[in-house]
């Protein structure tokens, strides 16, 4: 951006969407009819997520030195994204020298009763998780934006 008084920012190892992103057009993809109205335009195409949950495996398992692994998912907002987190983990390390064993767990998190706080996480499900003392443990949750219409914005 010659010229521009705009700082570059610093990608580091993620993927920068700036604000003033207009988003690509409808007409480049397909999508289900039930969207049909309630889209705009699409931020992130499918590809890209892909592309990027594979790098994030690759990341996670050179952090981790190719340790064994416990996978602790958040439910139920994280299943699909932890699916292929799990899937993208599996084949990096069907296809590397070292075998990765992979245990995946499953729990869910309430801090609400019916709209109100109860002021402290109650985590149902999972088993006894003073077993995870000691192992890698790799917990994958979402986040989810909800716009000002109450639809959902963005889930990562």
């Amino acid at each position: 951006m010659a010229g521009s008084s705009e700082e570059a920012p610093d990608y580091g190892r993620g993927v920068v969407i700036m604000d003033s992103w207009p988003g690509y057009d409808l007409d480049l993809f397909t999508y289900p009819q039930h969207y049909y109205g309630d889209l705009d335009y699409v931020l992130i195409p499918h590809g890209i997520i892909v592309d990027r949950i594979e790098r994030l495996a690759k990341d996670i398992l050179k952090d981790i030195g190719y340790c064994d692994i416990v996978i602790l998912c958040v439910l139920k907002g994280g299943y699909k994204f932890c699916a292929d987190l799990v899937e993208h983990l599996k084949n990096i390390s069907r296809n590397s020298d070292r075998f990765v064993s992979m245990k995946v767990d499953f729990i869910r998190l309430k801090s609400y009763r019916n709209d109100q706080s109860m002021g402290e996480m109650q985590i149902i499900g999972g088993h006894d998780l003073s077993t995870l003392a000691g192992k890698n443990v790799l917990i994958v949750e979402h986040i989810c934006v909800i716009n000002e219409h109450g639809k959902e914005k963005y889930r990562v």
